[in-house]
Formats: structure tokens, C-alpha cells, sequence
């Protein structure tokens, strides 16, 4: 076989395999990432953030925004290792596009506060604040964490002004998913060693103590 025709066969299979993973060319940190997707969400579901007990449905859905807000926030943070997902932009343009949108729900955020905590209602609004953002950080997760950071950035930037809690209520599933640890698809990586031993910080109010650290109880070192 000639030197040109074994260069053939390879640029053949070349395209042969960039066709197969086309679906998956808009990764920048896999070349087949991992699924996270999930069902959509109106906000007091488990798993999507502290309980919010007594909460109306417009408290619940600022609830919800202000979660992915905060998960945005965190991979601003977290994934500037990955420059191309533009989680710094994405991030400060949302602030741009729909801050209105995300005041509004702060404020519905402080007035359930107001409702329920009392005297300490501001002690609690901060705790809440702290807790979230905790609720986000990751390690063996980052790569996982960050991609969909930056599809669920672009996908906030694509939403008109007063439409950003559809975003919220269609990803929040999928951005709780991507805090579990997976591998690429195309290597089938096995993290089962890291997911049998590890497990996401609990997000209930007992599991934190006066200086928000995770209890023992509830897997921390407080």
C-alpha cells in the first residue's frame, strides 16, 4: 500500500470519527461529556437547594433563580482553569441582562426571610446565602461542573429580559446533576471508587453548625 493511500484510509477514518461525536463538538473540556440532564423543576423539589418551609410559590420560584444564580457565581469562581467557557463573561453579562430580573428575586428571597426568621431574619438570610454558595463547590466534579456552567451561561444570555427563570426551571436539575463526579464518555471513565466514598454536602439547616461548617453528622469535620 502506498504512502498516499494509507493517508487516505486515515483522513477517512478521521472524519468518520469526528462525524460520530458530532453532537458532542460544542464540549471544550470532553470529547463525549458526560449527561446530566434532568426534568424540569419549580424550586422545592429535594436536591435543589436549603428548604424554604412555608415558602409561596413566587418566594419558591426567586428560591430556584437565585440557586442558579449562585451556581453561576461559583463556576465564575471555579472554572477560570477553562478561559474558552467564558464563565466570567457569561456571568457579568447575565448580571447586565437581567438583573432586574434577579433583584426581584433577592428581594422575594428577604421578605420570606423577613416572614419567617424573626429578629435574627437577617442572621438567617446570610446563613442561607452562605449555604448555598457552599452547595456548589466541587473538586472532583470541577470539569463536569464547569462545561455545564458555561452551556447553561450561554443558554441565560440567549433569554429575553424577564425570561430568565426559564432557564433556571429547564437546567437547575441538570446543574445539581454535574456536581457528581463523571468521566468522559469516549474513555469511559470509572469514577465509582469517588462516587461509593463521596457524597454532596447536605443541604438541611441541622447539618450546619453557628459558623456554617458541615456537622460530622452530615459527613463534615465540625
Amino acid at each position: 500500500m502506498s504512502f498516499r493511500s494509507r493517508r487516505l484510509i486515515a483522513a477517512t477514518a478521521l472524519l468518520s470519527l469526528g462525524t460520530s461525536f458530532s453532537a458532542e463538538a460544542a464540549a471544550y473540556l470532553f470529547w463525549r461529556p458526560p449527561v446530566f440532564t434532568g426534568t424540569p423543576v419549580k424550586g422545592d423539589e429535594p436536591g435543589l437547594g436549603l428548604p424554604m418551609p412555608k415558602a409561596t410559590a413566587k418566594e419558591t420560584a426567586a428560591h430556584l433563580l437565585w440557586n442558579m444564580r449562585a451556581g453561576l457565581n461559583v463556576a465564575a469562581l471555579q472554572c477560570q482553569f477553562a478561559p474558552a467557557l467564558m464563565t466570567v463573561r457569561n456571568y457579568n453579562e447575565i448580571l447586565r441582562q437581567h438583573g432586574e430580573e434577579l433583584n426581584g428575586a433577592y428581594q422575594s428571597i428577604s421578605g420570606y426571610f423577613k416572614r419567617t426568621g424573626g429578629k435574627a431574619w437577617q442572621t438567617a438570610l446570610d446563613q442561607y446565602t452562605t449555604r448555598t454558595y457552599n452547595g456548589f463547590s466541587t473538586l472532583y466534579a470541577q470539569m463536569g461542573f464547569c462545561e455545564t456552567a458555561g452551556s447553561i451561561g450561554r443558554d441565560a444570555l440567549d433569554r429575553r429580559k424577564g425570561d430568565l427563570h426559564t432557564t433556571a426551571e429547564t437546567r437547575m436539575r441538570e446543574f445539581r446533576n454535574s456536581l457528581v463526579p463523571a468521566g468522559d464518555g469516549l474513555y469511559a471513565l470509572r469514577l465509582s471508587y469517588i462516587q461509593t466514598n463521596m457524597q454532596l454536602p447536605s443541604l438541611d439547616a441541622k447539618c450546619w453548625d453557628k459558623k456554617d461548617r458541615l456537622r460530622k453528622a452530615c459527613g463534615g469535620t465540625a
